[in-house]
């Protein structure tokens, strides 16, 4: 029995909190509901039934082979939807592998000869192993797997550093480099895999990744314009190369712009206005279907190499390709270490392309996945890109991750599975081995144009995000996006992507450890009602001698070490945004009430805190109370002494107006004595 696949959709947390005593009085509904998509997308492949005899469930009592078997299509993929494929979705899959083939063997041979500095060949190894590879671990469908820009352009900057730290320009230095780097992406992004580090893409801010990425466009353009305008022979007179700041490169090229190549120039910014009137006229023309699948990058690849061949424009000085006559696969080795070059500093390199390559990756394999409806796995996915980065390694490849314009081409022209990908791989290889002695007349200029059209595509976000930041007033994100994109600009690549990725951990780590608690106060005309004052400003009311603070999260041994310091400008400031150098705004407390209802969790580092809190209130003779205590809580309130140390059973209530009721009775039987006395 068969169905088809429809996906499954994400579900809740596993782990979901009930407070002990319900009071719906002291504080809102904050009940949440999570819409799912509809399952009604039907995908060209089968998948069996859970219960089905090929696939039974792992039991207790499974055996080793079927424990197996559910395993294996679980981790390998292919064995998932391959046995099961559809020939009706072949026709789709195969349109989509060719059209996307177009694109990548053309990028390939820019990315690997204008940002990484290789010979082409390693550009279209990059495109074939691990399109390969992908195909078979990877849980994406539409994600096309391949040499990157960003990513080239990281292992170019590293050959030339250092090449230039050892003084050589060997070809097979370069490329020992190069591939060293690509084993140490792979066996570190399987590592982040193998530990289920896959949550990474949650933790780096939005606003340094855009200025990151914005800069590195603006440092591409500004790198290929040397090569636009014909100056490449002249800057290497200059001693103008990848070791040389972005600001170097600026100068060279304002203080010989009157010594540009003219034919150079105009096949350059020709390609360029070809591309992008392409590009714009396919989005203009939405309703002509055929005219989304012409690969416009072939077609300019195509155009400019038989006019330089039949014009030999290459006599008039325009540079070429020129690759190899002989293309092939080369056997697998690892890589002997280059001499001069300690092989341990490669591996900052490899961990940078590692994180960046991955974010990129998994947010385009997220956006496919919830478009066509079915689930995928960022561990995995991780686990994925690691083994296609080994092999490619192996074979002589620069790294390789995901791209969104190669898998937005993959998605229209009508991938379904990842059968796709390994069309365009095959194809890839046939190009390998019959079509790169064709690229002869390739003129350089042409892939300086096309890279620099896709740094274009990359600075297309970043206006609309600035103007989000500035509408809605978002300084500090702000800052955070210029200060990543000046750093990357001014110092170089490397140290804007440091900075990126140590701050989004920083900050992550400084969100973390701050505790959230809120100060609540009286809701006037309700005695039993309580809100959070800053919710309510100038209508929740301070009660005179008590605060009540709302503990609205788990406490851990990480976000309560700031607790007692929150503690005390909440006591006297009634609101933390006040600055601590101002005069106290709020009377002495004789009371202080603990709400816990959102406190799910406490360890034993946040228990002994607690303890000191609470002690240091008695010294200070005010007394503690808490109140919606959870009861997985309360025993470690006993075990640990705290609830004895608050004052017992007596200090613990259900409500917070019991235990302001409390407060009141004891106050008031406190004032008569003393009118007794």
């Amino acid at each position: 029995m068969a169905r088809s696949y429809q996906g499954q959709p994400s579900g809740s947390s596993p782990h979901s909190y009930s407070p002990v005593n319900d009071d719906s009085s002291d504080s809102d509904d904050n009940s949440e509901s999570t819409p799912f998509a509809k399952h009604n997308r039907v995908h060209l492949y089968q998948q069996p039934e859970e219960d089905d005899e090929l696939y039974p469930k792992v039991g207790p009592g499974a055996d080793l082979w079927t424990t197996f078997r559910t395993r294996l299509r679980y981790y390998v993929p292919v064995f998932r939807w391959l046995p099961h494929y559809s020939m009706d979705g072949f026709g789709h899959d195969f349109i989509a592998g060719l059209t996307v083939a177009c694109l990548i063997i053309p990028q390939s041979l820019s990315y690997a000869t204008a940002l990484a500095h290789l010979d082409p060949i390693h550009g279209l190894y990059s495109a074939f192993i691990p399109g390969v590879i992908y195909s078979i671990f990877g849980t994406s469908r539409q994600l096309s797997v391949g040499p990157e820009a960003l990513v080239s352009m990281l292992v170019g900057s590293a050959i030339a550093q250092h090449q230039h730290a050892i003084g050589s320009t060997d070809p097979k230095t370069a490329v020992a480099i190069g591939c060293i780097i690509t084993l140490f992406v792979g066996f570190f992004t399987f590592f982040l895999g193998f530990v289920r580090l896959g949550f990474l893409d949650s933790v780096l801010s939005r606003a340094l990744l855009r200025g990151f990425i914005t800069a590195v466009a603006v440092v591409v353009i500004i790198e290929q314009s040397i090569t636009l305008f014909g100056l490449k022979e002249i800057a290497e007179e200059f001693g103008i190369g990848e070791q040389s700041s972005t600001v170097e490169k600026v100068a060279f090229i304002a203080e010989n712009f009157g010594r540009i190549h003219t034919l150079t120039t105009i096949v350059s910014f020709s390609s360029i206005a070809f591309l992008l009137s392409f590009g714009s006229l396919k989005k203009r023309l939405t309703k002509v279907p055929f005219l989304a699948f012409i690969p416009e990058i072939l077609l300019c690849v195509i155009l400019y190499t038989v006019l330089t061949g039949l014009f030999r424009w290459d006599k008039d000085g325009l540079a070429i390709l020129a690759p190899a006559d002989a293309g092939g696969i080369q056997l697998p080795s690892i890589p002997s270490a280059p001499e001069g070059v300690p092989v341990r500093s490669l591996f900052g390199t490899a961990v940078l392309i590692s994180i960046i390559g991955f974010v990129e990756s998994i947010v385009i394999t997220k956006q496919y996945a919830t478009k066509h409806n079915y689930s995928v796995s960022p561990n995995r996915e991780l686990v994925a890109m690691g083994v296609a980065n080994i092999f490619g390694g192996l074979f002589q490849a620069i790294p390789a991750f995901g791209s969104l314009s190669r898998s937005k081409i993959n998605d229209k022209a009508g991938a379904r599975t990842q059968l796709a990908g390994f069309i365009t791989a095959l194809i890839v290889l046939l190009s390998i081995f019959f079509l790169l002695p064709y690229f002869y007349y390739l003129p350089k200029a042409v892939l300086a144009g096309i890279i620099c059209v896709a740094a274009l595509s990359l600075l297309s976000e970043t206006p609309h995000d600035v103007k989000f930041m500035w509408q809605i007033q978002a300084w500090f994100d702000l800052g955070l996006l210029l200060l990543t994109f000046f750093a990357t600009i001014t110092v170089s690549v490397e140290a804007g992507t440091l900075i990126a990725i140590a701050l989004s951990f920083l900050l992550v780590i400084k969100t973390s450890t701050y505790p959230r608690i809120t100060i609540m106060g009286r809701m006037p005309g309700a005695k039993g009602k309580f809100r959070p004052i800053k919710d309510y400003p100038g209508i929740a009311e301070h009660i005179d001698g008590v605060l009540i603070v709302k503990v609205e999260e788990g406490l851990y041994f990480a976000n309560t070490g700031q607790l007692k310091d929150r503690l005390h400008r909440l006591e006297v400031f009634g609101d933390m945004s006040v600055h601590p150098s101002e005069e106290a705004r709020l009377n002495p407390v004789d009371h202080v009430i603990f709400d816990v209802e959102n406190m799910p969790t406490l360890d034993a580092s946040a228990a002994q805190i607690l303890l000191e809190i609470v002690d240091a209130y008695h010294a200070r003779d005010i007394k503690v109370y808490f109140v919606k205590l959870r009861e997985n809580s309360r025993e470690l309130f006993v075990k640990s002494g705290l609830l004895e140390r608050a004052g017992g059973e007596s200090h613990f209530f259900r409500r917070t107006a019991e235990a302001m009721d409390h407060i009141e009775r004891e106050t008031l039987s406190l004032t008569e004595s003393e009118v007794q006395v």
